[in-house]
């Protein structure tokens, strides 16, 4: 079968339409193969955002941007960003979409995540938050110094001619060598403030890693400031004066008794404090003792359960045995 020449060029063109088709698609970055969700987010300016600008979580790219619509013909309602999510990843409906816009780098999306458990679907709308240029902020602080610095400038320039009319040439050559140096530091001043590679450039890009890596914290701080908050509102309804009170009355009444334990007034005082108590007792112990002693030493004495034993004439003890548990009595 003879293929005509008409319907090979119209399948070459089927074909390179498809390529096409298919390169923009991924130049956008966005694949016709690849299961896509869509988000929204609604900005009130969305200054340095372009379609296909990465939207990342915690740092890891989830998708990009494929659309920026204006709401209605007047933009009252803000503009709508269109998310096309290119990883499976649960998003919080809680959720914030920041604009986080770089020095050199295009601006990114950035989306901290909540403590919702419900998850958003394909069709929702993320909460937005509007974030501070920090590149705008330093423009509008710096502007102002440069203007007020060229007036000055102007004003040293004529003041300086109208000086240098009433000396010598040679004054005049002086004065115009230092107005030639002040231009030129004045021109690195003004390439400093307006180069991206300068020291002031590079000190902006700090400040924004640095306040980028602040946000990405964010929780962590939450959460330290709230579990602080949590400790001294504990603190503040603990009943401190009160238990100071009690311990307080605790320590007099503890001091009154051990008063009346170092005085002779009451039983437990005579009987820490009174010395013939403390007599008496060894005295009536020593008895005991003895009475005991003499008991075990001559048991028949006191008690007779023999009808034929012979009778136990020694007298009774007078002094307690020496060691009478661990030596042998001799009998």
């Amino acid at each position: 079968m003879k293929i005509s020449n008409e319907l090979k060029i119209g399948v070459m063109a089927v074909v390179a339409l498809t390529a096409l088709i298919l390169g923009f698609n991924y130049l956008k970055g966005s694949s016709l193969f690849q299961h896509t969700k869509k988000l929204y987010a609604v900005f009130d300016n969305v200054d340095g955002v372009e379609v296909s600008n990465n939207v990342q979580i915690n740092g890891l790219t989830i998708g990009s941007v494929t659309a920026i619509n204006e709401s209605d013909v007047d933009l009252t309602h803000g503009i709508v960003v269109t998310i096309t999510l290119k990883k499976e990843v649960h998003i919080p409906r809680n959720s914030v979409a920041m604009i986080n816009s770089g020095f050199i780098s295009s601006a990114t999306i950035t989306i901290n995540k909540g403590d919702d458990t419900q998850y958003l679907n394909a069709g929702d709308t993320l909460l937005t938050k509007k974030k501070a240029n920090l590149i705008s902020q330093v423009q509008e602080s710096v502007n102002p110094i440069i203007l007020k610095l060229g007036g000055t400038l102007q004003s040293l320039d004529s003041l300086i001619q109208a000086v240098g009319t009433m000396f010598d040439p040679r004054f005049k050559n002086n004065v115009g060598s230092i107005m030639a140096n002040l231009a030129r530091s004045t021109a690195q001043l003004q390439i400093m403030l307006n180069a991206e590679s300068g020291a002031l450039a590079q000190s902006l890009k700090n400040v924004n890693t640095f306040t980028a890596n602040l946000a990405k914290n964010n929780d962590h701080v939450t959460h330290t400031l709230e579990n602080v908050e949590t400790a001294t509102s504990k603190l503040s309804q603990a009943k401190i004066p009160e238990t100071v009170d009690a311990l307080r009355t605790s320590i007099t009444q503890l001091n009154g008794l051990l008063a009346k334990l170092n005085s002779n007034n009451g039983t437990v005082g005579m009987l820490m404090n009174d010395k013939r108590l403390y007599q008496n007792l060894e005295a009536s112990t020593r008895s005991l003792n003895i009475l005991l002693d003499d008991f075990r030493v001559h048991p028949k004495r006191y008690v007779n359960v023999s009808v034929f034993g012979r009778k136990d004439k020694s007298g009774p003890l007078t002094a307690p045995l020496a060691d009478s548990a661990s030596k042998p009595v001799n009998k």
